[in-house]
C-alpha cells in the first residue's frame, strides 16, 4: 500500500488540454494501470497557474480513489489473491482476543482442528475472492464422502462463511460480502440427530460399576443434577452448602484448567439435592480430611482437575461396554435428568433454571421460582432421582455385589 499512496502524478500537455497523469489499480488485472484526467485548457477560459494545476492534479487523483486504503482492500488484495488459509489465521487471532462474547478454549481448539483437518486441505490455496457458493458446495460435497455427520458438515461450513465476513476494510466494512445460496449448496439436513440418553436402571448400575468412591458420586451427581461434566468437574468444596443440599455453579474445567466463565450466562446459578444425593456427598466429604475450601471436589493427586476425556475413556467407556450399552458422553446424563423432571411436572422455568438454560420467553423472566429455595428444595424433594442408590462395603461390580456385608439401602428410588 506504501508504494500506491501519495502520487503527484505527471502533468502534461495533450492537445488543447493539460491532462495528469498517474497509476491506478484495476480490478482484474495483475498490473496496475497507466490513466489520465484533464485539468484545464491550456489557454482561454479556465486556464490555471501552474500551482493551481499542481493542485487540482492532486485532487484529481484523490477523487479517483487511486491512493485509498478502500481502493487497495477491494482491487489490489483481490487481484494479488490473499487465500483463505492467510485469513484463516487472522480471524483465529481475532477469535482468541474477542472481548465481546469471549470464545471458549475448547471451540477455539474445534475450530483449529476444523481448519487443519478439512478446510485448509481443501481450500486453503484459493483466494479468499473466489470462495463463493460453488466453492462451499464442492466442500460439501467432499465432507459427506469423507463420512463427516450432518452437524459436523454444518459446522464447518459456518468455519467458512464466518472467515470469509472476517475479512474488512478500515470501516469494519466486509470486503467479501455474500448471499449464500443453501439451496444451490445443498447441504445434508441434520434431520434424525443422534441424541442417546440414559433410562434409570443404566445410571443405577453406572453408579454401582465405578470402582472408586469419586466416580460414583460423579456419576451419580451427573444423573441427579443434569450438570454439565464441565462444570461438575469445576465444583469447590466452599460452594457447598453446609448441609449439602445446594451447589453453586461458578467456573468450569476444561482440561487441567479452570475457566472462571461458564458456557453461558444462564449456567451460573444454583442446583438442589436431594436428600439422597445429599447424603452421599456430604459422606463423601468427611473422608476427605483435610480439605481445603478451595479444593476441587473431584481433583487429581496433585490437586488438578480431572480430564474430562479420561473419566470418560478410563471409567465411564469401560462400564458402558461391560453393560452392552451404547457408548456416549456426557449429555446422556443431561437428558435422562430432563426426562425425568418432566415426568415428574416439575415446572419448565426451574428445570432451565437447574440445568443452565435460559428461558424462552419473556414470561420465563417474570418467574421468580428460582429465588424460592423453600420451593425448590421440595420440588426437589417430591421429583428424587429416577435412579438408585446403594450403600456397601463391598464394592459394587456391574451385575450386582458379589458378596453382601450389608444390607443394600435404597436411598432414592423414583415414584
Amino acid at each position: 500500500m506504501s508504494r500506491r499512496s501519495g502520487q503527484n502524478g505527471c502533468i502534461q500537455e495533450d492537445g488543447n488540454w493539460y491532462v495528469v497523469r498517474f497509476w491506478k489499480d484495476v480490478a482484474g488485472q495483475e498490473n496496475r494501470q497507466r490513466v489520465r484526467e484533464r485539468i484545464c485548457p491550456i489557454s482561454g477560459p479556465g486556464k490555471l497557474s501552474a500551482s493551481e494545476r499542481k493542485r487540482k492534479a492532486k485532487e484529481i487523483i484523490a477523487a479517483s480513489g487511486a491512493d485509498a486504503v478502500e481502493h487497495f482492500e477491494t482491487v489490489v488484495r483481490s487481484n494479488h489473491g490473499i487465500t483463505f488459509r492467510e485469513q484463516a489465521l487472522v480471524w483465529l487471532e481475532q477469535m482468541k482476543n474477542r472481548k465481546r462474547k469471549p470464545v471458549a478454549p475448547s471451540t477455539l481448539l474445534t475450530w483449529e482442528c476444523c481448519l487443519e483437518n478439512w478446510l485448509n486441505p481443501n481450500i486453503g490455496h484459493m483466494p479468499l475472492d473466489n470462495i463463493k457458493n460453488l466453492a462451499l458446495k464442492n466442500l460439501g460435497i467432499k465432507m459427506v464422502k469423507g463420512g463427516l455427520g450432518e452437524s459436523a458438515i454444518r459446522g464447518y461450513t459456518n468455519v467458512v462463511k464466518m472467515v470469509v465476513a472476517s475479512a474488512v476494510n478500515e470501516e469494519g466494512e466486509e470486503l467479501y460480502p455474500r448471499k449464500w445460496n443453501h439451496s444451490f449448496i445443498d447441504l445434508p439436513r441434520i434431520s434424525n440427530p443422534k441424541q442417546p440418553f440414559f433410562k434409570g436402571e443404566v445410571v443405577t448400575r453406572i453408579v454401582a460399576g465405578a470402582r472408586k468412591e469419586k466416580y460414583k458420586l460423579f456419576f451419580a451427581l451427573s444423573g441427579g443434577t443434569g450438570l454439565r461434566f464441565g462444570e461438575a468437574l469445576g465444583i469447590k468444596v466452599q460452594d457447598i452448602s453446609p448441609d449439602c443440599s445446594t451447589i453453586k455453579i461458578v467456573q468450569k474445567a476444561w482440561g487441567s484448567q479452570i475457566h472462571n466463565f461458564l458456557k453461558t450466562d444462564s449456567g451460573s446459578r444454583e442446583i438442589d439435592l436431594c436428600p439422597a444425593l445429599a447424603s452421599m456427598l456430604k459422606g463423601y466429604l468427611a473422608k476427605r480430611e483435610g480439605a481445603l475450601k478451595s479444593d476441587l471436589l473431584f481433583q487429581s493427586k496433585s490437586g488438578k482437575p480431572l480430564h474430562q476425556s479420561n473419566v470418560l475413556r478410563r471409567t465411564l467407556h469401560p462400564i458402558l461396554e461391560k453393560l452392552n450399552e451404547l457408548k456416549c458422553g456426557c449429555h446422556a446424563f443431561r437428558r435422562f435428568r430432563i426426562t425425568h423432571l418432566r415426568k415428574k411436572g416439575v415446572p419448565e422455568d426451574l428445570i432451565h433454571f437447574w440445568l443452565g438454560h435460559a428461558g424462552k420467553s419473556v414470561t420465563d423472566h417474570y418467574s421468580k421460582l428460582k429465588d424460592d429455595l423453600e420451593f425448590r428444595k421440595e420440588v426437589t424433594v417430591r421429583a428424587g432421582l429416577g435412579f438408585e442408590l446403594s450403600s456397601q462395603k463391598s464394592v459394587v461390580g456391574l451385575n450386582g455385589p458379589k458378596i453382601e456385608t450389608e444390607a443394600l439401602q435404597e436411598m432414592a428410588v423414583s415414584a
